[in-house]
């Protein structure tokens, strides 16, 4: 790998990684105590290769996947110091070291300098997931039952076509999500599809500028009871206006839920784009 062409960041030179995992046997992406984690897994291939780092290496990810959900498209980044950047050996690549040392749930995908501005968090436009339903129509597959919700009664699809439309736009999503103090659970919904495939399993993709905890399990709860003619549009309608203890929809299982996309703007507007993210939204923007 050749030396970073940009100016460090406050003294660290930032590189971008794209990751890929299984999330079943990992307690969610954040680094906990005592618990196996993305992050804490990623990070012992990084001090292997780096040398331990007080700040783990300052890194930041797209999107705090919870415990059990997988990822195929995750976005992380890191800040190496100038002595880290030495022990880059010229001609080897930095991401198939990682993937010798880390387990095989978890591969870095790609490791890359980062263009000036990015931040995988801010500067993320938006995120795309995946939750997939096999219902009765489908033949149970132990090969894939790690990666879907697996139902014993028969979903209709329309309703939940239907029931979906409820959720697009600028939305307080606080009946849908557990709230943080401090965060906001305001969120542009920007399209959500709801598919039977030709082996009739069912995905639902939903895609948003952000997501806030628990959001798309719980609108997948609402989705999944309109495809089992539990509940109509306007019992969802209504259930928006209120707060996570009055919305009677259930928080689906982790295991059918993907991360499959983060996009990110042109190199020249990175850094503007995480400015923006990090103001508090309000109903009132556009």
């Amino acid at each position: 790998m050749k030396a970073p062409a940009n100016p460090p960041v406050d003294g660290r030179f930032r590189f971008r990684l794209d990751l890929a995992y299984d999330g079943t046997d990992f307690n969610g992406f954040a680094k906990q105590p005592n618990l196996r984690t993305v992050a804490s897994e990623l990070m012992s291939g990084l001090v292997k290769i780096f040398g331990e780092d007080a700040e783990d290496f300052q890194m930041r990810v797209a999107g705090r996947t919870d415990k059990g959900v997988h990822a195929q498209a995750q976005v992380v980044h890191i800040d190496l110091t100038p002595t880290q950047l030495k022990r880059i050996r010229r001609g080897h690549s930095v991401d198939e070291r990682l993937n010798r040392i880390i387990d095989p749930d978890l591969r870095v995908l790609s490791f890359e300098e980062a263009p000036p501005g990015f931040d995988a968090r801010y500067s993320a436009l938006l995120r795309r997931y995946r939750y997939s339903i096999a219902d009765r129509n489908v033949v149970p597959n132990p090969m894939e039952s790690r990666y879907r919700l697996e139902i014993l009664w028969k979903l209709e699809v329309e309703p939940m076509v239907a029931a979906a439309s409820e959720f697009l736009g600028l939305r307080d999503f606080k009946a849908y999500c557990k709230e943080r103090d401090g965060a906001t659970t305001i969120r542009v919904l920007r399209e959500i599809t709801v598919k039977r495939r030709r082996d009739g399993v069912i995905d639902i993709e939903i895609e948003a500028d952000a997501f806030c905890h628990n959001m798309v399990r719980s609108i997948v709860g609402a989705l999944l009871s309109a495809g089992s003619l539990r509940t109509t549009n306007a019992a969802i309608r209504k259930s928006l206006l209120g707060r996570r203890n009055e919305n009677a929809y259930t928080v689906q299982p982790p295991q059918g839920l993907t991360l499959i996309k983060v996009a990110y703007p042109p190199k020249s507007k990175l850094a503007a784009q995480a400015e923006l993210a990090k103001r508090m939204r309000t109903l009132d923007d556009n």
